[in-house]
């Protein structure tokens, strides 16, 4: 992973880490559920960006090199392992 991306995924990590002791801290206060729920919908969200930025550095690193390589074997895997990967998050 690129430097860049590690730390501003790195930083993005840390904020939903003390959103999600936030919820736990809602859930514990008894907090409207709507309110909890909100939080989490935000969670998510925030997990989805940094899962972007993880998959974009992915695809103009990790697949740009195996396309540039020539090398077919590797082309193929690193495409395969990127469609298996899509497939799973759109579940």
């Amino acid at each position: 992973m690129e430097p860049e991306t590690a730390s501003t995924c790195l930083k993005r990590l840390s904020k939903i880490e003390g959103q999600v002791r936030g919820i736990s801290r809602m859930v514990e206060e008894d907090r409207y559920c709507i309110d909890i729920i909100t939080q989490i919908a935000a969670v998510r969200a925030a997990l989805r960006r940094v899962e972007e930025a993880v998959l974009k550095d992915h695809v103009s690193h990790c697949v740009e090199h195996a396309i540039a390589s020539g090398d077919a074997d590797e082309q193929r895997t690193k495409v395969a392992e990127l469609m298996e990967v899509l497939a799973r998050t759109n579940r």
